[in-house]
């Protein structure tokens, strides 16, 4: 379908109801203009207009929807979905995230006495480092079908599935006499944990475009981000309360039966689709799913498309992202998980006081997700450069730990890289939704990244081994090429998806000064077209 017919100046000759207007905005290459058409809010554009002036992603039904509310009624709509999906989702993130901070202070928990995880349970340090390894492998297996199934499930009903059967895991910490038993558990805590977070994020993209993913994906984590001060305050309250259980499988109660009431909350109260939300009018029901760019997912698309399925598989961005998660994720996340080991073998000493200096790390990071989430929502910056700058930091900090220079020089490496560590996963993930298409195709690319490029889970904690202790010397110079590896592959895939990336910000800047006017932008980006290895539907 086209627009009314526009004269060479670009004035709309169409009738009275529809005010269109063009506006030119220079491309990457100066001499190639990009046209953007936009129409003002509430006016009604007719069914049939007769133009043939192609604007990318149109449909009169739609953009009718698009147009239909003012600007300030869409940020009070928009306000109110926010209200309604991200608390919750910042809840669910932060105990998953404390979840697994956990695990490495359960570890200095009751040090020096037979309540200590590792004195208990019998445990050499290379044993006690395959806990992590045997959450990861069904985590890793489990995260692709878990997102398949989100759509037909529901999101309210397989989110709340995911936190109440995880949660149960939990509670059977308690009956654990031995690194077998614990394997057992960490095992099918992996499996029944497996695609919250790439979830969460698939239900965000039937929300919210993707230039607005950033900062709402800021504001789940951020509350994540403070995970490991929350997880220290609670290993330091359940310290040496051993009384029937031992101290860290207390804590580990107390997380589970939160999880799990948590998971019922999360049954009743999280919201599915647009199309179903009975708190929504159906004109602001219509208004959601139009202001969507027709790549994004749509509750009324099938469930499940083989043809999806296939093309996103093929796609050459799927494992360019891949191997950009698989090499970071062996490069730090060994570090997140020796974080307060690495701190104690400095010489600091007491749970309280190795907690104390695990906060500013956790701090650092959430300063450094709300300021460059700021920054990305502006549409002004590449998305891509952001991740990549982290991982040029992190780089810098690793020499200092390789080196060794001093107590203190190490003890800030440690708390830098932790928090750019940690910021890295907020910022690269909007980078990865712009490019994804379709039900399908976004589900499985999402998880596709999110789980397999989970294996440095696995992978990173083996490189601290106890032959490399107390400095670890040899561990963060292994580390150091792997972040390199992955500020290579970052590169790579910036030059693979930097037309969506330049498209998808420019857009968004003019949606900003088309909303101070009173218009609604009818364009929308076009990543088939701009995608290099791309197709044109379940392109990821």
């Amino acid at each position: 379908m086209g627009i009314p017919e526009l004269s060479e100046k670009g004035n709309a000759t169409s009738p009275p109801d529809l005010e269109l207007s063009l506006s030119t905005i220079t491309s990457t290459q100066e001499h190639h203009p990009k046209k953007l058409h936009f129409v003002q809010r509430s006016d009604v554009i007719p069914e049939d207009d007769g133009s043939e002036e192609n604007i990318t992603g149109y449909d009169a039904e739609l953009m009718r929807a698009r147009a239909s509310l003012t600007a300030e009624e869409e940020k009070k709509l928009l306000r109110r979905v926010d209200w309604r999906i991200v608390p919750l989702c910042a809840v669910m993130y932060a105990v998953k995230s404390i979840d697994a901070s956990n695990v490495s202070n359960a570890r200095i928990m009751d040090r020096g006495t037979p309540y200590n995880i590792m004195k208990e349970l019998k445990m050499t340090a290379n044993q006690y480092n395959l806990v992590t390894t045997m959450y990861y492998i069904p985590y890793i297996l489990a995260e692709v079908p878990s997102n398949l199934l989100l759509k037909k499930v529901r999101p309210s009903v397989w989110q709340a599935r995911i936190m109440i059967s995880w949660g149960i895991v939990l509670l059977c910490h308690a009956a654990v006499t031995n690194r077998q038993g614990l394997y057992i558990v960490r095992f099918f805590l992996g499996l029944f944990e497996a695609g919250l977070w790439p979830g969460m994020l698939l239900h965000m993209c039937y929300w919210y475009r993707p230039d607005e993913i950033a900062p709402r994906v800021v504001w789940v984590t951020l509350l994540g981000n403070f995970s490991p001060i929350v997880s220290g305050i609670l290993a330091f309250a359940f310290n040496g309360v051993n009384k029937g259980l031992s101290a860290w499988k207390w804590l580990i109660l107390t997380e589970g039966l939160f999880t799990i009431l948590l998971g019922l909350v999360v049954f009743f109260y999280l919201p599915d689709f647009p199309s179903s939300a009975k708190w929504l009018s159906d004109k602001e029901k219509a208004f959601l799913q139009a202001r969507l760019p027709r790549n994004s997912p749509r509750a009324a698309e099938s469930s499940f498309s083989m043809k999806e399925f296939i093309v996103s598989f093929k796609d050459i961005k799927i494992w360019l992202f891949l191997f950009c998660w698989a090499f970071y994720t062996v490069g730090t996340t060994g570090l997140q998980f020796y974080q307060p080991t690495v701190i104690a073998n400095l010489g600091f000493t007491g749970i309280a006081k190795v907690q104390l200096l695990n906060i500013p790390s956790a701090i650092f990071s959430c300063i450094l997700t709300i300021v460059f989430g700021i920054f990305a929502d502006t549409g002004r910056i590449p998305q891509p450069l952001i991740p990549l700058s982290f991982m040029i930091i992190i780089q810098a900090c690793y020499a200092v730990l390789y080196t060794f220079p001093s107590t203190g020089g190490v003890y800030t490496a440690t708390i830098l890289a932790g928090g750019f560590s940690t910021a890295w996963y907020t910022m690269m993930w909007p980078w990865r939704v712009q490019t994804t298409s379709g039900a399908t195709g976004s589900a499985f690319a999402i998880a596709f990244a999110n789980s397999y490029g989970q294996i440095g889970g696995a992978v990173g904690s083996q490189l601290f081994n106890s032959r490399y202790a107390p400095r670890y010397a040899t561990s963060f110079g292994i580390a150091m090429g792997f972040i390199g590896a992955a500020i290579v592959m970052n590169i790579i895939t910036w030059g693979f998806t930097w037309r969506v990336d330049v498209e998808t910000r420019r857009l968004k800047r003019e949606r900003i000064k088309a909303a101070k006017r009173g218009e609604a932008v009818l364009d929308d980006v076009d990543i088939s077209q701009l995608s290099r290895g791309g197709a044109k539907r379940g392109e990821s």
